[in-house]
């Protein structure tokens, strides 16, 4: 076997239309047609291939009452501007020093991964990283 790319990352939610949303407002998606389903869910585009299916599903597994963890179960995705996409994040109302875990921006432009990355969180507490190639 040899595989040739990450197809897509799929996550449950509970609630369809806040996910959209933030996947659209937040991360600036592009929502893609899905198959007709006998579940409710959404698919969006990240990149040339890649894509991000989110489910809902009364059985999934959530992250409950837990904060904004970079070493928890996470994805992460690339941006070409690292610092514009912290300012983003911030006009958005996202923060350092927030106290509403779903606000809470952690930024790291020196991080020992040898790229800069940021984390914040989703609507379902799901851990998203956004990091750069380099700083600019």
């Amino acid at each position: 076997m040899q595989i040739a790319a990450l197809h897509h990352v799929a996550l449950t939610v509970t609630d369809l239309d806040r996910s959209r949303a933030f996947y659209r407002q937040v991360l600036g998606l592009p929502e893609i047609a899905r198959p007709n389903f006998s579940f409710p869910g959404a698919w969006f585009q990240l990149g040339a291939w890649q894509q991000l299916h989110l489910i809902v599903h009364p059985h999934s597994t959530f992250r409950e009452g837990k904060g904004l963890d970079t070493r928890d179960v996470h994805f992460a995705v690339r941006v070409a501007d690292y610092w514009a996409t912290v300012e983003f994040l911030r006009a958005q109302g996202f923060r350092e020093d927030a106290e509403d875990a779903f606000r809470k921006l952690i930024v790291n432009p020196h991080a020992t991964a040898g790229f800069p990355q940021m984390y914040i969180l989703d609507p379902d507490r799901h851990v998203i990283e956004i990091n750069a190639g380099s700083l600019p």
